[in-house]
């Protein structure tokens, strides 16, 4: 979804574009093969630890266009006000005030830039014809745990109002959904497992109830057992333009 997002924007070969939140540099790595040597990532995030891992895996891989900043939505760079565009996944619905947060970084973007956003919303479908019990209870955890931590469930359906206040001119958001079918298998278990010690500290779920090693194979079981297909979230992506002022 994150490369069709790429792909329709557009970001393409020569931009210069900066990954904000950018974790373990996936999204930095997408990019940075897009613009080509004659492009350059700027690769920001708040956590030294996760930039330094991030550093590695682009060096092993041969990524020579990526230039790592310790920073956030505010970080200045000596390319401030010139870069061709911006890109977040997963990392808006953090943000206190997402509007502010999105006109901070637009700052970095020349006029006619573009800032685009992946990020999830979870909201219930409650009207699928079968019921899927430990499914539900799985979002749950999810869903209690962005409640704990103040974070934006909803971002998804936030995504047009956060980029328009932040005085873009908003080019398209789309949503398509994570499905579940009775026959594929989806890495919810992996999911848990790296949220695990955040569930803990919550008390939202005991490492017996989670039970993450057999988990995908539970969920696996139920929709088989139910013959049935599951929405397990929405996902949304939106591109704006910077006004060419």
């Amino acid at each position: 979804m994150t490369e069709r997002m790429l792909d329709d924007a557009p970001i393409s070969a020569g931009m210069r574009v900066l990954d904000i939140g950018c974790g373990p540099g996936t999204v930095s790595m997408m990019l940075s093969r897009r613009v080509g040597d004659h492009g350059h990532v700027f690769a920001v995030d708040r956590d030294p630890q996760m930039l330094e891992a991030a550093r590695a895996q682009a060096r092993d891989a041969g990524f020579l266009n990526i230039t790592f900043v310790e920073g956030g939505f505010d970080v200045v760079l000596p390319e401030h006000g010139t870069l061709d565009g911006a890109v977040g996944r997963r990392v808006l619905m953090y943000q206190p005030d997402a509007a502010h947060a999105v006109a901070q970084l637009a700052r970095a973007v020349r006029p006619g830039g573009l800032v685009a956003f992946h990020e999830h919303d979870t909201i219930a479908v409650n009207d699928a014809p079968v019921r899927l019990p430990l499914h539900d209870q799985v979002r749950s955890w999810l869903r209690e745990m962005l409640r704990k931590e103040k974070v934006n469930p909803h971002m998804g359906f936030d995504l047009h109002g956060a980029l328009s206040a932040a005085g873009l001119e908003v080019e398209c958001v789309r949503a398509e959904a994570n499905v579940l079918t009775p026959t594929a298998e989806y890495p919810v278990a992996s999911i848990i497992r790296a949220v695990l010690p955040r569930l803990l500290e919550h008390g939202i779920v005991t490492e017996t109830d989670a039970d993450v090693d057999t988990l995908d194979e539970r969920l696996l079981a139920e929709r088989k057992q139910n013959n049935a297909t599951c929405v397990w979230e929405l996902v949304f992506c939106a591109w704006a333009r910077k006004p060419a002022r």
